[in-house]
This record gives C-alpha cells, sequence and structure tokens, in this order.
C-alpha cells in the first residue's frame, strides 16, 4: 500500500541532469479483457518501453536509463493476467526504484522520462482521498479497518459477549424483562466502548474521515454514543450484517461511499471557492493568481478542470513558477525553463504541502473561471485577524 510518506518522497524527488541523471515514471492501465490472457494490454506496456529504449539510444543515453528501462520491460513483459494498475519510479543513477500496484483508474499506459517524477495520475487517484477508518459495528463486535487505494487493512477489534436471550430465563418469561434490559444495557457499554476507541484513534491522528457499517436499527442507538467530532466527520454509512460480510464487500461498498462523498465535496468546495473569490474572500481563480497563493502558502485546496493543461516557466534556481512566459525569474533574476504543463510543478507542490486537490468534470463555472482556482486558508493581502480558515 503506498503511504503518504512514499507519496512525499517522490513528489520531492529532483534527478541531477547535469550528470545525466532521469526520473522514469512507468504506469500500466489494464483495459477490460478481450481474453482470459490478458495478452493485448502487457504487449501495449512492452512497446510503450520499447519505444522508449528505442529514444533513450538515438539520443545517446546507454548509461543508468538504459539500465532502468530494461528492468521496466522485464516488469511490463510478466503483466500477463495483471487485473491492477501498475506504477514504477526509477532512476538507478540515484538508486532509486520504487514499484506499486494501484486501482486500475490511471488513464492510459505511458512512461515519462523528466526530472522529476510525473505524479499526475497520482494526483488525480489520491489528490482528495482522506485517511479512512471503515468501522463494522453491530451490538457486540466491532471491527475496524484502513481503505487506501482499494487496500482494506484490518486491525484489531472490539467484542463484548453478551448475556443469554431474555427469553430463555425464568417460568413463563418472569425473569426475561430483566434479562433483556441486560442485554441491551450490555449492549449500550459496546456501543460507548466503540464510540470511545473512534475518538482516541481520531485524536491521535489515525484517520481523518469514518465510514460505518452497521445494521439500519443499530445506527441510531450507536450514533448517540459519538463524540461530536467524529460524528462531523463520518462522511456515509451502509447496512451490513457484521457477522457474515465478506471483505471484498466492505472494500466495495465503503469504495462506493468514498467515491460519491469525493464527488460531492469537490463540487460543493469548488463553488465555494468561486463564490468567495467573487467577494475578495478566501478564493482566488486563474492560472497567475493561484500561483501566487501557492507562493504565499495561502492554499489550502486546488480545484482543477479535467485534463487541464497550461504553459508557464520555473527557475531552476529559485523555484518560482510564472504564468507569463518570460526568460529570466522576477524573483532572483535566474534563467527561467519552459513548463508545457505547469500541473507537473504545482502537483509536486500540492502533494509535499499535503494540499487538497481535486479534478472536476463537467464544472461550467470552474471552466468559466480559467479552469483552475484555489481555496485559501487565507488571503496574505489582507488583515489576517479572523481570515485563517478552519479545515472541514
Amino acid at each position: 500500500m503506498m503511504t503518504r510518506d512514499e507519496i512525499r518522497e517522490l513528489a520531492a524527488f529532483q534527478a541531477d541532469e547535469t550528470k545525466g541523471a532521469c526520473a522514469l515514471s512507468f504506469y500500466f492501465q489494464p483495459d477490460p479483457p478481450q481474453d482470459r490472457s490478458h495478452r493485448r494490454e502487457a504487449i501495449v506496456a512492452k512497446d510503450v518501453v520499447k519505444q522508449a529504449l528505442k529514444s533513450a539510444v538515438a539520443q545517446g543515453k546507454n548509461g543508468p536509463l538504459h539500465a532502468d528501462l530494461d528492468r521496466v520491460l522485464e516488469v511490463a513483459t510478466n503483466l500477463h493476467g495483471h487485473a491492477r494498475g501498475k506504477a514504477v519510479f526509477a532512476c538507478s543513477a540515484h538508486n532509486f526504484w520504487k514499484e506499486f500496484d494501484l486501482p486500475p483508474r490511471l488513464g492510459t499506459t505511458r512512461i515519462y522520462l523528466q526530472s522529476q517524477f510525473q505524479l499526475k495520475p497520482l494526483a488525480a487517484l489520491l489528490g482528495a482521498q482522506p485517511t479512512l477508518c471503515v468501522a463494522m459495528v453491530d451490538r457486540q463486535r466491532a471491527r475496524f479497518f484502513d481503505l487506501r487505494l482499494d487496500n482494506l487493512r484490518e486491525h484489531q477489534g472490539i467484542v463484548h459477549m453478551l448475556s443469554r436471550n431474555g427469553a430463555s430465563y425464568g417460568y413463563n418469561g418472569y425473569e426475561g424483562g430483566h434479562a433483556e434490559r441486560r442485554v441491551s444495557e450490555e449492549a449500550l457499554h459496546h456501543f460507548k466502548a466503540v464510540a470511545e476507541r473512534l475518538r482516541t484513534d481520531r485524536e491521535k491522528g489515525v484517520w481523518e474521515r469514518l465510514i460505518v457499517g452497521c445494521q439500519e436499527s443499530n445506527w441510531p442507538e450507536f450514533e448517540a454514543h459519538l463524540h461530536p467530532d467524529v460524528r462531523q466527520r463520518v462522511i456515509g454509512r451502509f447496512s451490513a450484517d457484521v457477522a457474515s460480510v465478506s471483505n471484498e464487500e466492505i472494500r466495495d461498498h465503503a469504495n462506493s461511499v468514498l467515491n460519491h462523498w469525493i464527488v460531492e465535496r469537490g463540487r460543493s468546495k469548488a463553488s465555494e471557492a468561486l463564490d468567495l473569490a467573487k467577494a475578495n474572500g478566501r478564493g482566488v481563480t486563474g492560472l497567475r493568481r493561484v500561483l501566487q497563493a501557492l507562493e504565499t502558502g495561502e492554499v489550502q485546496t486546488i480545484f482543477l478542470s479535467d485534463n487541464y493543461s497550461a504553459h508557464a516557466v520555473a527557475c531552476s534556481n529559485c523555484g518560482h513558477i510564472d504564468a507569463h512566459m518570460i526568460p529570466t525569474c522576477v524573483a532572483c533574476g535566474k534563467p527561467t525553463r519552459e513548463l508545457s504543463d505547469v500541473s507537473d510543478a504545482i502537483i509536486p507542490i500540492a502533494i509535499r504541502r499535503d494540499i487538497e486537490l481535486f479534478y472536476l468534470k463537467d464544472h461550467a463555472e470552474l471552466d468559466r473561471a480559467g479552469n483552475i482556482a484555489a481555496l485559501l486558508r487565507f488571503r496574505a493581502d489582507q488583515n489576517r485577524t479572523g481570515q485563517i480558515a478552519v479545515a472541514s
């Protein structure tokens, strides 16, 4: 499972081009199988790598890059029947090699040879994903899971053995009422214990958002015991029998809830940013203003239209990014280099700073605003008193 620290490591990587180093990024996207052997997609992957090898040879790059491409070709050759996506990041000049299995939502099979790792496919997949807990709860059991990139990992749960059913007690159920009350009290203590576990894990930073799976009849009673901060972070729930539901069913239900929440949150937050931008508040639109806000550390969330791309320049000396195609940096006077896609510079910054990133489809208002916008934590050009936002 890819961790946030690993993503930050990828975002911080910079190949030393003066020594002929190159950052190689390979993405494998499986297609719906044409036959059971998945031969076509593996052939496509090998062809992509072989073409990169030919290009490297033509440019005289026969050293470390050639070795990396040979190794990636070996990976591609073994992708027969691989139903998940695959990402490989390599730079043998810096002794760097990482490969990950990912959800099959990476766009197309491609290879990139740049000074930094190409993270746009990852950003579209990961940019808005919180650290997620899935809690499966009934009246005597609780199971806890992390869900990250379709990977479901279970942690130690809670089991509370209830007393015998009240109907089996006493003459004509004389003691049955007492037993039923005892069972209800034990269930109440169980729900309180589960709620306390969720509260303490949240305070420790174990998770950011919560999905609950339980029977509909149990939800009102359980919800009543949740701490207000925990209750606020529930992004959805689904009905399931904890005793019989499979891990695959849990993952599928939770992914459905998560994906719906991400889409709705992205559209809602984008509209909020656009409205605030019109009111000269904590929102900005357009590439130039978003880049300025990034540089001053104002940005909380970035919104991009699907397939957004724009030219810009970047300074290799101080890192300043400018929407104007200028030959020298306005900050330090050093030469700039052209960026064919400014996203290649924005995404690593967003990852390193834990800035939430949304790619939005069919958002007409964002399209009219220049296809890029940001929600700010504060406005640097205004009095900061009362301007700092509380993330929600």
